[in-house]
């Protein structure tokens, strides 16, 4: 009955959210028809949801009859959270293996399966199976680094933060998110910027940096109008904030909201609400009944963090001795040493990739220096030629002017000397007049 009405209220969001609202975190990257979008939506609201299977075989079973691989692959999607909760790691890898050949060579799918492998690796994580993760990682930062996708890029940052996360590396951890948060914006992928904004702010949390922490969370809220699962994340994100912050009032307040909330069951996992569970309970000091919650985590590592804290509350320092050597076994373990070996060879070719770029970047402005020197030489001597010819014309002008009046006063003086050869001519008629008189008498 609590199923259907959940359901139901699931439902009514759905149908009443406006398209930009209820749909606009879940991204139409396989460019399916509407209506197949809204079922896909619909499902991927509901994440954890065991009825997504019966959705997720029906979009399975059109793509094969069609045949179209992008209605496998949104039934493949659909079907891993699901296996996750279950514990069905086995079938989670094999929908995931599919998924990568389904994809295999289609450049305009990159971002599904990114985005895919990104979910894959978040279960890995939680699961212990980091050394998983790291190799998925790195596939994942080649093939970004290749296709030079930011959004690739993005989520190659963003599982790394969380494998830091895992080994307790906050500091680190939140660099990662940060260039994360770097790429999500280059990629204009607006609507991973609250998950990674929540998951900053509980490394905040874990470094007891409450103040950053809180503004975190303020960034992320400001996206739950448009991305109605955000809530969800935020209040459990507050809850954990304000029980380090010892404002009991408030985490309690913040836990009726949450667990009252229509998306929480199906949008968080089963270990999310029993770590939540436990965190309420120690804080009721109902510590017998947060111990038999923190028996139901399926993750060790939590498990006996969580034991070790409720056990240390009750004064049984032997159990959570106990705890904390199991704990630190669990990370001590020679799997454990491979991870870290993996971290380091991780760590290196993410900066060789990050080198790689640098200095790809450094050619292309480099090209546009020569560029830009060519054209300013250009211009140069652009305009030189026009000055040159500026002043060219002005000096054939200025000699124009000379020259005519060279040629007024070369006239005048040919005027002044054909008037002279005149009068000289005048002269010696008179003297040759004068003189044949002279002969005559």
């Amino acid at each position: 009955m609590l199923r259907r009405l959940t359901n139901a209220l699931v439902a009514a969001v759905l149908l009443l959210a406006p398209q930009a609202g209820a749909w606009a975190q879940i991204v139409n990257r396989l460019k399916v028809d509407h209506d197949t979008f809204q079922r896909y939506a619909f499902g991927r609201m509901q994440l954890y949801n065991p009825d997504n299977l019966a959705l997720a075989d029906s979009l399975y079973r059109v793509g094969e009859e069609r045949p179209d691989f992008r209605f496998k692959c949104l039934g493949l999607s659909l079907e891993i959270p699901v296996r996750v909760a279950q514990g069905d790691y086995d079938r989670v890898d094999e929908a995931v293996a599919e998924i990568k050949t389904l994809l295999s060579g289609r450049k305009e799918c990159l971002t599904f399966l990114y985005s895919t492998i990104h979910e894959y690796c978040q279960y890995l994580i939680y699961a212990g199976r980091v050394s998983d993760a790291m190799l998925e990682a790195r596939a994942l930062e080649r093939s970004a680094n290749e296709s030079k996708s930011a959004l690739g890029q993005m989520y190659s940052h963003r599982i790394i933060g969380l494998i830091q996360s895992y080994r307790s590396n906050s500091h680190l951890a939140i660099q990662n998110f940060n260039s994360a948060a770097r790429y999500c914006r280059e990629a204009r992928a607006e609507q991973e910027l609250p998950n990674l904004y929540i998951l900053i702010a509980q490394e905040y949390i874990k470094e007891n940096n409450f103040e950053k922490a809180a503004e975190f969370c303020d960034m992320a809220e400001t996206y739950q109008e448009y991305f109605p699962t955000i809530r969800i994340k935020v209040l459990m994100t507050r809850c954990y904030l304000y029980n380090a912050e010892g404002d009991l009032d408030a985490l309690w307040s913040s836990y009726d909201s949450l667990v009252s909330a229509p998306l929480y069951e199906v949008q968080a996992n089963a270990d999310e609400r029993f770590e939540m569970d436990v965190c309420y309970l120690r804080s009721r000091k109902l510590f017998e009944e947060a111990l038999a919650m923190a028996d139901s985590l399926s993750s060790p590592k939590t498990r006996h963090e969580l034991k070790h804290g409720i056990y240390a509350d009750l004064d049984r320092y032997n159990d959570a001795y106990g705890e904390l050597t199991r704990l630190m076994e669990e990370k001590d373990s020679v799997y454990i040493k491979v991870q870290n070996e993996d971290m380091a060879i991780l760590d290196a070719e993410m900066n060789n990739a990050k080198l790689r770029a640098d200095a790809e970047r450094l050619r292309h402005q480099n090209q546009n220096t020569i560029l830009l020197g060519f054209l300013v030489m250009f211009a140069i001597a652009f305009f030189s030629i026009l000055i040159q010819q500026w002043q060219l014309r002005e000096n054939l002008d200025e000699l124009k002017k000379k020259n005519n009046g060279n040629l007024l006063a070369r006239q005048a003086y040919q005027k002044a000397l054909d008037a002279k050869e005149a009068e000289n001519a005048m002269k010696v008629k008179i003297l040759q007049n004068r003189k044949s008189n002279t002969i005559k008498l």
